[in-house]
């Protein structure tokens, strides 16, 4: 969901502005999504680099995740959608989590659409936590060299509950994956549109779609295999 700070200095506005019109935009995606039956949504909130900001700016953006979870927990009962979280999540603001945790609780039970929050997240993170934790259970003989394989892998990923990425939106121009679920996104279909994310409506969420069914997805297979 990237745009945000360039939004509000198109318009004159401090930073925090354009992340308060993101906040917009992340309803209207999230309620598309579950109209159109999408049983997962993944929204990459704040990185692991994000850290790196000014204080100020991450101070802000830490309140208004605050503020949204208090906001949106209506939305999220009201549409039967399930709140969780990935991430290094011990490294938010005690505030921030407990309000976290607080909505992934009252959440648990819905079933028409996850929707995942990356929060602290960064993909070589994730990937080296995993391959600690492997690590020690080989050495101490619960897991077996020759038995890991990509399922072991998955097992050990913040990702563990989730599928695969079938299709990575990235708003604003910028075209790369900024450490963004790196392992998860082997076969994922990569849409860049240089709408700013506080424009982006369900209609440029309806055209990253019909883009994507256009696609054909032959994961290493010929076109005649999969036809």
């Amino acid at each position: 969901m990237d745009g945000n700070g360039r939004w509000a200095k198109q318009k004159g506005m401090l930073r925090a502005f354009g992340h308060e019109n993101g906040t917009k935009s992340v309803r209207e995606t999230v309620e598309a999504c579950a109209e159109l039956g999408i049983e997962n949504l993944t929204l990459y909130a704040f990185s692991t680099e994000n850290w790196n900001r000014p204080k100020l700016e991450v101070d802000t953006l830490m309140k208004l995740l605050v503020s949204s979870l208090k906001k949106e927990i209506k939305t999220l009962l009201d549409n039967n959608i399930k709140l969780s979280a990935i991430g290094n999540l011990k490294s938010l603001p005690k505030k921030v989590l407990r309000e976290l945790n607080e909505v992934i609780e009252n959440t648990k039970d819905n079933k028409r659409m996850t929707l995942t929050l990356a929060l602290s997240y960064g993909s070589r993170e994730e990937l080296l936590n995993t391959v600690k934790e492997i690590s020690i259970k080989v050495k101490n003989n619960i897991i077996s060299p020759e038995n890991i394989d990509e399922s072991i892998i998955n097992e050990h990923l913040y990702t563990r509950n989730l599928p695969d990425v079938d299709l990575l939106i990235r708003t604003s121009g910028e075209q790369r994956i900024s450490n963004f679920l790196l392992w998860q996104i082997a076969y994922a279909e990569l849409y860049f549109t240089p709408i700013l994310w506080p424009d982006f409506k369900r209609l440029h969420l309806y055209d990253a779609i019909i883009e994507y069914q256009k696609r054909e997805r032959r994961f290493g297979k010929t076109s005649e295999q999969i036809s």
